[in-house]
């Protein structure tokens, strides 16, 4: 599951450069924005991937699960 995730955030940060590198070239502060928030998207989805990953082990851990 972790290698799948990693895939889907390595695909997001390669959009969010493009986002940002069409921004610079065409003066658009819009897809500078969407490319931040795309590179904000990816970094969130790792820390909430590892959070979560860390709390279920933790569970199975004392025995709730």
């Amino acid at each position: 599951m972790l290698v799948g995730v990693l895939i889907f955030d390595v695909m997001l940060v390669a959009w969010s450069l493009h986002l940002m590198q069409e921004a610079h070239e065409q003066q658009e502060f819009s897809l500078m924005l969407a490319g931040t928030l795309v590179a904000l998207s990816a970094v969130a989805m790792l820390v909430s991937y590892f959070m979560m990953n860390q709390c279920f082990a933790h569970l199975t851990q004392n025995g709730f699960y």
